[in-house]
């Protein structure tokens, strides 16, 4: 039986009201739909109940919260229902003329499929419902190519190349880079800096509303190096795991990634187009393991070299966040060097967490794989598998979801460098259209390549 709050009809009229719902929305307004959707967040929030990484955000009516507490849905009938509201999406007989009604269908029947998938995972002890490749696939919508470890020997060795001495390669990157953390006691100081940057470049090119704003925090004991909570009415809290020692590239990493343009401005957008702007209320629901995370994570990362392309980003942190850090620019280009190769390393990630997840290896097994093959220290590969414990398939987001947000925004030829001076003013301008367009639509995955 379907759930329906009366509350639904207050904040669909209220939505309704707001100056961003036009004409064209209230002549393709379907009530069976809105309906659809609040069935749909008890579903989620009830599936919260069971997994407490489910749900990553939340601020829609309260009713919806209260109707799951009190429903207490075991985790089978949560999967039923699910797969009846799959059917009655599939079936609605509305306006289907529309294009953005039909995205809203696909995005519905698509949160509903990774949200069985994921009732199945729960439901299974070791989470082993899938294989790996099934699980990002039913999840994300993609699955992540394989690789073989020669394929990363070439890297390894450039940076054999980069770094000659005595001992392991890991142990060599890893002092290398201990040059570069940021003393505990400016790590403020950086990441306020940071931020500040990373908001001022997004603000050039995406208006965002007036009240929007974040609360950033320091914590320990994560298996994850930085989150963003997002609240709702353009309110964020962005919190930094302190656990392990913080490299001075990471403050530009984590303040794209969680803020701007990252996940923060991701999610304002969403509220300001699709909830305030449609009432689209299942958007004030973000469900962790669904294909929404593709696009966040992809977006997340490839926003920081959107906000700081070419040089500008190297510049920006040797003349701005070195000093505020203590750090000396000696070895500063070899550091940047060797983060680029580095970069080329991350499947390796990915490799450690299907055969890991897949059964094929164990933990300590998986350990070794990054420090060998991701050159990370034994601390920061042992927090990795934690993650892989945690989040399971979601590690392809980071890196798939870059390669293929990068591709969508690069494809349109006014947003390439093909033919003229690369990262030129109008290439620029023209990605950052087309970002935030997509930051501001229901796209899929699938979207991304077609």
């Amino acid at each position: 039986m379907s759930v329906r709050p009366v509350a639904l009809v207050a904040c669909i009229a209220a939505c309704l009201a707001l100056s961003g719902c036009g004409e064209e929305y209230r002549e393709d307004f379907a009530p069976d739909l809105d309906d659809i959707a609040g069935d749909y967040l008890v579903l989620e929030l009830a599936m919260g109940l069971h997994d407490g990484n489910h749900v990553d955000a939340y601020y829609g009516p309260e009713s919806f919260r209260q109707t799951a507490e009190e429903a207490q849905l075991p985790l089978q009938q949560i999967g039923e229902k699910a797969s009846v509201l799959a059917g009655r999406v599939l079936d609605w007989p509305g306006n289907r003329t529309n294009r953005m009604q039909l995205a809203r269908i696909d995005g519905l029947s698509h949160r509903l499929s990774a949200l069985s998938t994921r009732v199945d995972i729960v439901s299974e002890n070791d989470g082993a419902a899938f294989t790996f490749d099934e699980e990002s696939r039913r999840l994300f919508g993609v699955t992540a190519p394989d690789y073989d470890a020669a394929h990363f020997e070439a890297i390894l060795g450039r940076i054999e190349d980069l770094l000659p001495g005595d001992g392991s390669l890991a142990s060599r990157v890893n002092a290398f880079q201990e040059q570069f953390v940021i003393p505990a006691d400016r790590l403020g100081a950086v990441f306020d800096a940071a931020i500040v940057e990373c908001r001022r470049r997004t603000l050039e090119h995406i208006d965002l509303p007036q009240e929007e704003s974040f609360t950033l925090e320091y914590v320990t004991d994560k298996p994850w190096s930085g989150y963003n909570w997002y609240q709702g009415q353009s309110q964020s809290l962005i919190q930094i795991n302190t656990d392990l020692p913080i490299f001075i590239s990471r403050a530009v990493d984590l303040g794209c990634h969680e803020g701007y343009p990252g996940h923060h401005t991701f999610n304002v957008l969403l509220e300001k187009n699709l909830v305030e702007g449609r009432g689209w209320i299942e958007f004030t629901l973000y469900p962790l393991f669904s294909p929404e995370s593709l696009i966040a994570e992809g977006s997340g990362n490839y926003g920081i070299e959107l906000a700081f392309p070419g040089d500008e980003r190297l510049r920006f942190e040797k003349e701005r966040l070195f000093p505020l850090a203590g750090l000396g620019p000696d070895d500063a280009d070899r550091y940047y060097a060797l983060l680029e190769l580095l970069q080329q390393l991350s499947y390796a990630g990915n490799e450690a967490a299907r055969d890991y997840l897949n059964g094929d290896i164990d933990r300590d097994q998986a350990v070794q794989w990054l420090v060998d093959y991701t050159l990370v220290s034994p601390d920061r590969a042992r927090q990795r598998v934690d993650f892989f414990d945690t989040y399971r398939s979601y590690v392809i987001n980071y890196n798939l979801g870059e390669d293929l947000v990068r591709a969508y925004v690069e494809r349109d030829p006014a947003a390439s460098s093909t033919g003229g001076p690369p990262g030129g003013q109008a290439v620029q301008d023209r990605r950052w259209q087309r970002f935030e367009r997509m930051l501001s639509s229901p796209m899929l995955p699938s979207d991304l390549v077609e």
